[in-house]
C-alpha cells in the first residue's frame, strides 16, 4: 500500500468511513502525497493521454472558436483567457498559437490558467513560453482578476470529486469508503443511515435496488462560479469531457495507471481516479446561475464543424510520407464516433441574448 493509505487508515479509525468524494479529495489533491501533485500522469510514459497531447489540431481548433467568440462579444480589450485544469499546457500552447491569426486578438489576450499541481505548474511555464504570453496561475476559478473571459476545460470534471448514493430496500444510502476486514486494505461500505430522497433527481428514484447515483455537487459549483461570472462580466466557456447528457443510474467510478484500468480502492494516491460526467447536472447549476447552455453535441460533430478535417488535410499535404498517418489517426481517434468522437461531449456556456455560440448546437 502507499503512504497515503496510511493517512486514510487513520482518518477511518478516528472518523468512521469517509465518503467516496473525500476519498478523492484526498487521493488526487493530497498536498503532499495527492496523485497530482507529485507528478505528470499525462502522456506515453505518464498514465493516460488527454485530446490535446493526441494532436495539435485540438488545441487549433479551440483557440479558432474563441476568436470567433470574441469577435461575436464585440471584441473586448483586454479578455481574460482562461483554462481549467490545463494539464501541461498543451492545449493552451496550441490554442494561442492559432489565435496569432487574429492580431488584436493576441494583444487583448489576458492568459490564466487555474491549477493547483506545482508539477503542473511547471509543465505549463515551458509549454506557454514559446508563446511570449505567460499566464498568471490561481488555485481557484474565483481568483480570476475582472473583466469578461473565455473559458475552456478539458477533461476538468471528470477528475473532481463525486457523492455515490445506492438505491437500497428502504431508501437511499449513502456509498463510502472504510477499512476491509482484515483492516489492511480499504473496502466500499454502506452507510447506516438514509438519506434525503430530495437529493436525488426525480427522473432516476424509482432506480432498481442496487442502482447507483453519482451526485458532482463540488463540479455544479464551480460550474456555477463560471456561469455566474460571464454573466455578469460577459463571455463564454467550453467544456469537453466524456459522460452523458441526462441524468442516470450506474457507477462510472473508475481508477487508470499506465494506460490501463486499476482498481479504484488500490494504490491510493499512486493512480488517476475520475467518474463520467453527467451534463444534467451542469446545465442545472449554469442555469441557476443566469447563463444560456447549449449541448452537450459530440465531440467529434463539434470539431468537425469547426473544420478539424481541412486541418489535418493542411497538415498532411505538408508533412513528410511517414507523418501523414500519424495525422490522419489522430484526426480519426478525435472525431470518430467509435473512439473519442462520440463518448466524449462538448458543452458551451454563453449570457442571455448571445446566442447560439459557434458549432454548438
Amino acid at each position: 500500500m502507499t503512504v497515503l493509505f496510511d493517512l486514510l487508515k487513520t482518518e477511518i479509525e478516528a472518523q468512521g468511513p469517509i465518503s467516496v468524494a473525500r476519498y478523492m479529495e484526498l487521493a488526487l489533491g493530497h498536498g503532499e502525497h495527492g496523485y497530482y501533485m507529485k507528478q505528470d500522469p499525462f502522456g506515453k510514459a505518464g498514465d493516460f493521454i488527454t485530446a490535446p497531447e493526441i494532436s495539435q489540431m485540438f488545441g487549433e481548433m479551440v483557440g479558432l472558436w474563441a476568436c470567433v467568440v470574441w469577435q461575436a462579444m464585440g471584441s473586448p480589450d483586454p479578455i481574460n483567457v482562461v483554462e481549467v485544469g490545463p494539464g501541461r499546457g498543451t492545449l493552451m500552447a496550441d490554442a494561442l498559437r492559432a489565435t496569432q491569426m487574429v492580431e488584436a486578438f493576441e494583444d487583448a489576450a489576458r492568459v490564466w490558467l487555474v491549477e493547483i499541481s506545482p508539477v503542473l505548474r511547471e509543465a505549463q511555464k515551458k509549454a506557454l513560453a514559446p508563446t511570449f504570453m505567460m499566464p498568471a496561475w490561481r488555485d481557484r476559478f474565483a481568483d480570476i482578476g475582472p473583466g469578461p473571459v473565455i473559458v475552456w476545460g478539458n477533461e476538468f470534471f471528470d477528475a473532481l470529486p463525486i457523492r455515490q448514493y445506492v438505491r437500497a430496500d428502504d431508501g437511499w444510502r449513502e456509498r463510502r469508503v472504510g477499512l476491509n476486514d482484515e483492516r489492511d486494505g480499504l473496502a466500499f461500505i454502506l452507510s447506516m443511515d438514509k438519506i434525503d430522497a430530495n437529493l436525488i433527481p426525480e427522473e432516476v428514484q424509482g432506480a432498481p435496488i442496487g442502482g447507483i447515483y453519482e451526485d458532482q455537487a463540488l463540479s455544479r459549483v464551480i460550474m456555477g462560479e463560471i456561469a455566474k461570472r460571464v454573466v455578469e462580466h460577459g463571455g463564454a466557456a467550453l467544456f469537453f469531457d466524456y459522460g452523458h447528457g441526462e441524468h442516470a443510474i450506474g457507477e462510472t467510478l473508475q481508477a487508470v495507471k499506465s494506460h490501463d484500468y486499476a482498481d479504484v480502492l488500490k494504490n491510493p494516491g499512486d493512480q488517476d481516479i475520475t467518474a463520467h460526467v453527467d451534463f444534467a447536472q451542469l446545465a442545472e447549476a449554469a442555469r441557476a446561475a443566469g447563463a444560456q447552455v447549449f449541448g452537450p453535441v459530440p465531440q467529434g460533430a463539434f470539431l468537425e464543424r469547426l473544420g478539424m478535417r481541412q486541418r489535418a488535410d493542411t497538415l498532411m499535404m505538408n508533412a513528410n510520407p511517414e507523418q501523414v498517418p500519424e495525422i490522419d489517426a489522430a484526426y480519426q481517434r478525435l472525431t470518430a464516433a467509435e473512439q473519442m468522437g462520440s463518448l466524449f461531449k462538448v458543452m458551451a456556456v454563453v449570457p442571455p441574448g448571445f446566442g447560439v455560440p459557434p458549432w454548438v448546437e
